[in-house]
């Protein structure tokens, strides 16, 4: 096409008309199609992409508290992120003044010199949700899914696993499992942990002096400590005979309303020691369960040994662990017999790739655990995509209504029991923000102005 002519339909379509433009800007043509353009997204110049805001509203209920991040960007670009489950949005908002005037592209880049803001768990997940929209703006960028960016992708369907709601009864229980089947999920997970046994006489020694039942409770103060916050070597909480016996009834009468077609994984089961856990371990064989999860804390790589060694039924662990140098160590060790790391936590796409990747050369599959928003699970999606030792995600929102209008782009997200891999460019869905504001925490600002992050006020180099 003659550049005169499309300049002139250019200019004829603008509200101000041709003959204003050129008198607005001395008939200089790249000025002028500069003002006519500059609400385009200009993903035709990645190289001149740069990070100008960071803005960040909290949702609540998604299942669980999640901060949405939203980065800007002078082309118009935005990227998405989410800090992880119930972690401060102050984990990224530090950052904010470390981005501003940064080229996204350079994701890995960018990441290295954020890293050291990040920490195990929750205090991870700033540096990991900006690294998620890092990824977002990428793509968008280029025009690519995030996952062509990371090398490609193994697989078009992303398998869920989903936790299955408890009930008083086993009746109940068998509803809540005929629903999660005619929902099509075909990987189950359940918790049977000590704190069903609590309060029963002859089922635990010593729990009379712990809060068993609120080992998520991080605040309540008991007379020797408290239970969430205590290591589980240091409860010395046992099971007895009848206790294992109450448990293997209990996974016996799951599997028989589950059948053997299904795979079944264990959740967390509560504080006790090695000597305990090998104990239920054992107990569990005959039900051949996917995996036993998080028997003591992920730290102990000779504890883990010790348990994987005595027991046939697989041993997994890694939600809460930051970065790949945790996960080698227990690959390394022969520790566990699979990984299970949180994308939110473990350090966003690539790292979490760069997890896998070790896994699967040393033989070891790699499930992912996820209890986020959707765009969270996106992120997830893009990696497990890429990674060739993926089995499985999990999704904890599976019964929370308007969970999937959270974002735009991608309808349905779960179809029984699989998540299409997204094709359109960076992690594939933007925020609805009319349902997502239905979702607001109590109190927070909805991508509220943050301008007193934007001055940093600190040397950041690691090394003299």
């Amino acid at each position: 096409m003659n550049p005169a002519a499309d300049r002139r339909g250019f200019l004829k379509k603008t509200a101000l008309g041709g003959l204003s433009l050129g008198m607005l800007f001395d008939h200089d043509a790249h000025a002028e199609m500069e003002f006519i353009t500059q609400k385009v997204s200009r993903d035709s110049k990645p190289s001149e992409l740069k990070i100008t805001d960071m803005r960040i509203a909290v949702l609540n209920g998604v299942p669980f508290s999640s901060p949405i991040i939203r980065i800007d960007t002078n082309q118009g670009l935005v990227g998405w992120g989410e800090v992880r489950d119930g972690a401060s949005a102050n984990y990224a908002l530090m950052l904010k003044s470390r981005l501003l005037g940064k080229n996204p592209c350079n994701v890995e880049q960018i990441f290295k010199q954020i890293k050291q803001f990040g920490g195990h768990s929750r205090a991870a997940g700033g540096v990991c949700g900006v690294e998620m929209a890092l990824w977002d703006l990428a793509g968008k960028a280029y025009n690519v899914p995030a996952y062509q960016l990371l090398g490609g992708k193994y697989r078009d369907f992303i398998r869920l696993y989903a936790d299955t709601p408890e009930a008083d009864t086993y009746e109940g229980f068998a509803e809540n499992m005929k629903k999660r089947r005619d929902q099509g999920y075909t990987f189950l997970k359940m918790d049977f942990g000590i704190g069903m046994l609590a309060d029963q006489p002859g089922m635990l020694v010593n729990a009379n002096n712990w809060s068993v039942k609120q080992q998520w409770n991080d605040r309540e103060v008991g007379k020797l400590g408290n239970y969430a916050n205590t290591k589980h070597p240091f409860t010395r909480i046992q099971v007895t005979k009848k206790g294992l016996d109450r448990l293997v009834d209990h996974v016996g009468k799951v599997r028989e309303i589950v059948g053997y077609d299904t795979p079944l994984a264990a959740d967390h089961f509560g504080h006790f020691d090695v000597n305990t856990a090998i104990q239920i371990g054992k107990a569990m064989e005959p039900f051949r369960l996917a995996w036993l999860e998080d028997l003591v804390p992920w730290m102990y790589t000779d504890q883990w040994k010790q348990i994987s060694d005595a027991i046939d039924t697989p041993t997994l662990t890694g939600e809460d662990i930051y970065l790949k140098e945790g996960f080698i160590k227990l690959i390394d060790a022969k520790a566990i017999d699979m990984i299970h790391p949180d994308l939110a936590t473990s350090g966003g796409l690539l790292e979490t790739k760069k997890i896998g990747d070790y896994a699967e050369e040393k033989g070891i599959p790699m499930a992912m655990h996820f209890a986020g928003s959707p765009i969270s699970m996106m992120a997830n999606v893009h990696c497990a995509a890429a990674t060739e030792n993926f089995v499985a995600l999990e999704h904890h929102g599976v019964d929370v209504a308007g969970w999937e209008d959270l974002v735009t782009g991608m309808k349905p997200i779960v179809d029984k029991g699989f998540v299409r891999v997204p094709e359109k460019p960076g992690l594939g869905v933007e925020l609805n923000e009319d349902a997502a504001k239905k979702f607001l925490k109590k109190g927070a600002t909805w991508f509220a102005p943050t301008d007193t992050w934007n001055t940093r006020d600190s040397a950041d180099r690691e090394w003299s």
